[in-house]
């Protein structure tokens, strides 16, 4: 067996376990040792409802019979109820606040549950198991796992059961590797049971036996550990041999641990390594000196409507010194809603478009200045981003253009003073390619092969922080000199994270917000608290404010899907509030299926209030600016993480009014309203963030999809000495040796994770 195989060489799978496997991206041999665990439950004899008491653990195969929905006759609160039945005997099961689960499971249908035995004597049941389908395949396996307290083996080609063949697990000492059996004697400790991330067709059960078939001496013998062994002494972490064994078969939590400790330390370092590694890369590059005298910028920024804050300040001062030394700056702005991070980007965009371009010896080349491209997310934050830059520049005379997807625009209009025009496309560009627009502003357009600059010296990116070296290239069709580079964002970042993902770039935090804002005022809204919210909303609206109602989906769903029903939709709550609650107010709605021109025109009403409540998506949660909205009214809020329902409630915080934010769950559990409170309490952003990364688990994380890390890897970032050591180590090995020479498997290792980003 060769870690390179595919699973089909040496199991048989059905088209199901073949779709499952290859959406969790477990392909391969290799990939399948590397498919870890998130969790461990304890094993044994107490599988079978006859030994179930209260406060146990339980996981049992059974059968649902009679599963309805209910009303708790003292706190009228939705349940799904049913009975569970094995072979010795049958217990009921109650989901709390989960209406959903009883149209969801079919009568008779064999299932996994996982939950806790609750109640008193002889009245238990199981509290909010977890279920999930089992096949026959899968309960045999389920059955020789539980038998006598001890993992059985079986053929998972045959689903026969070895007569002679004892239960084992691999043995390991230093980096040699042998086999130990277990005693067949029952053991007084049931064990530790690995418990997988699983998709239909393949199960935990499913993992833990075909596990045992690879996790061989032959196979792991071939897997070499690409971090140095001094590393490992230093630290105190097991060898990669030792971490896969204990990884999928531990005997006790703390082997697991020690596990999970260097599988985090390994993921957290190989990206730290590769940061630093672009990092000394792009030091040698070459960009322009960008210096104006101080008095100017001053000047400039003391045409702002407000006076900079201490922070504003700071981070013009970070952003000048870095592009006085003709080395490219690669700068991330951090700061939370509303801190002023565009004044800042006008303020960098103002010195570099007021700089001649010059030759290496110091000469001025042609008349001209140099350019800056803004690049925003959405064609609606790029002409905000548009709109902002003409009140900042407005005294200044310096041209600026607009590309999008659905339109061209210029300022000043020759027409009308202080105005913009559209101008058509190919006139656009053409005055971008001469260097008459120094200022251009857009969405990915600007990365098109068609846009031409003439002396691109900057680029501003809102919320793309990972735009790297080559996009840069591209932006700039030059090969001389690379633009300097400020990212922007207000998406709260972990510290750790921002060391990690960003290790690449520095940061600056906008830590402080404009004098005159007030704190938004944010509450949990229980259902019976809905009508003093909607109160509150009525009061601000009769006050001419103006209001967003945000919902998690578009439209109702397919009736066929009645589980998905609890979720509103922006159409269905739009009707319901203009018939029943907000009837002498305009409504509409705003949704990511509209045209870009009907969002733009929706927001272009609602910005001239000729919408008094926008009932939209998140599509609203980056940039959107209305001042004279107040209050937002947040639907479902539970579906929504802690940084996007800040971003949300960032809509609000636009002036020196008052705002509210009104965060109103389906379920009332325990982890909901824990994370809820955690939005109510936070002080700004950057606590919350701090917060949120703490309270999620592993397995809730979508660190892969969101920022290229694994669920082992966020769970990692909650330890801020374990990313400092691995980012010091990064730093030192690139200074001994920048291209790794010396370390070919850190290299290879360095390789494939970017690879296999890159095709996911």
């Amino acid at each position: 067996m060769h870690l390179t195989d595919p699973l089909t060489t040496h199991f048989r799978l059905a088209e199901t376990q073949r779709s499952a496997m290859a959406k969790l991206g477990v392909m391969t041999v290799r990939e399948l040792l590397f498919h870890f665990p998130f969790r461990y439950d304890t094993g044994g004899a107490e599988s079978s409802i006859a030994g179930l008491v209260a406060g146990m653990d339980a996981t049992i195969v059974g059968t649902i019979e009679k599963l309805e929905t209910k009303k708790s006759w003292k706190r009228k609160i939705p349940i799904s109820e049913g009975v569970l039945r094995d072979t010795s005997g049958k217990i009921k099961m109650m989901f709390f606040n989960q209406p959903y689960i009883a149209r969801m499971w079919a009568e008779g249908t064999r299932v996994q549950a996982t939950g806790k035995v609750a109640g008193k004597g002889d009245k238990i049941y199981l509290a909010n198991p977890q279920l999930q389908r089992i096949s026959i395949v899968e309960e045999n396996l389920f059955k020789a796992q539980h038998e006598h307290g001890v993992e059985k083996s079986i053929d998972l080609e045959t689903q026969e059961y070895p007569s002679k063949k004892s239960s084992g697990r691999l043995s390991v000492q230093g980096d040699a590797v042998g086999f130990q059996t277990f005693s067949q004697d029952i053991p007084e400790s049931p064990g530790l049971f690995a418990v997988y991330p699983e998709s239909r067709g393949v199960s935990s059960l499913w993992f833990r036996h075909a596990i045992a078939k690879v996790l061989t001496p032959e196979t792991i013998e071939q897997v070499e550990d690409p971090i140095p062994l001094e590393l490992l002494k230093r630290y105190n972490l097991p060898t990669l041999r030792t971490a896969l064994v204990w990884m999928h078969t531990p005997e006790k939590l703390k082997e697991a641990e020690a596990a999970r400790k260097r599988f985090a330390f390994e993921e957290i370092f190989l990206i730290q390594l590769q940061r630093q590694q672009e990092r000394r890369l792009q030091s040698h590059e070459k960009s322009f000196v960008i210096d104006v005298p101080k008095k100017q910028v001053e000047g400039f920024m003391s045409t702002f409507p407000f006076t900079a804050t201490p922070a504003q300040m700071h981070a013009v001062g970070a952003i000048l010194g870095d592009m006085r030394t003709g080395a490219p700056m690669s700068r991330l702005l951090e700061g939370d809603v509303g801190s002023g991070k565009t004044a800042v980007a006008a303020t960098a965009a103002y010195v570099v478009v007021n700089t001649r371009p010059t030759q290496e010896a110091g000469t001025l080349t042609q008349a001209g200045t140099l350019q800056v491209a803004y690049m925003a997310p959405t064609e609606i934050l790029a002409k905000q981003h548009f709109e902002s830059f003409i009140h900042y520049f407005e005294t200044a005379p310096i041209n600026i253009g607009l590309i999008t997807g659905s339109g061209c625009f210029k300022f000043p209009s020759k027409v009308g003073k202080g105005q913009s025009t559209t101008i058509s496309r190919a006139q656009l560009l053409k005055w971008v390619a001469n260097g008459e627009i120094p200022i251009l502003i857009g969405t990915h357009a600007l990365i098109e092969k068609s846009v031409q600059f003439k002396h691109l010296a900057l680029v501003v990116i809102d919320e793309q922080h990972r735009f790297g070296t080559n996009q840069r290239r591209t932006l700039a069709h030059k090969h001389d000199r690379l633009p300097h580079l400020l990212s922007m964002t207000a998406t709260p970042i972990p510290r750790t994270l921002a060391l990690t993902v960003y290790g690449d770039l520095d940061l600056t935090l906008l830590d402080q917000m404009p004098p005159g804002r007030k704190p938004i005022i944010t509450e949990i809204v229980k259902p019976d608290e809905r009508p003093k919210a909607y109160a509150k909303m009525r009061e601000q609206l009769a006050a001419g404010r103006q209001a967003y109602v945000i919902c998690p989906r578009i439209e109702e769903p397919d009736p066929e899907k009645a589980f998905a029903l609890m979720a509103k939709s922006v159409t269905a709550e739009a009707k319901r509030l203009k018939k029943e609650v907000f009837q002498e107010y305009s409504i509409e709605i705003l949704h990511s299926k509209m045209t870009p021109k009907e969002k733009e025109d929706t927001m272009a009403r609602f910005s001239n209030h000729e919408i008094d409540i926008l009932v939209a998506t998140s599509v609203v949660e980056v940039g959107v600016n209305v001042p004279n909205a107040t209050i937002i009214f947040i639907e479902g809020a539970e579906r929504f993480g802690l940084a996007q329902l800040h971003q949300l409630r960032g809509r609000v915080v636009r002036s020196n009014h008052q705002a509210y934010c009104f965060v109103c769950p389906e379920t009332r559990g325990e982890a909901t309203m824990t994370r809820l409170k955690a939005l109510v309490t936070a002080k700004n952003g950057f606590e919350l963030a701090e917060k949120d990364l703490l309270q999620r688990g592993a397995g809730e994380l979508a660190g892969r999809k969101q920022w290229g890390i694994s669920d082992i890897g966020m769970d990692a970032l909650k330890n801020l000495k374990l990313v400092e050591a691995a980012r010091t180590e990064a730093l030192q090995l690139i200074d001994q040796d920048e291209h790794l020479s010396r370390y070919p498997l850190l290299r290879e290792a360095i390789h494939e994770r970017a690879k296999s980003l890159h095709f996911e």
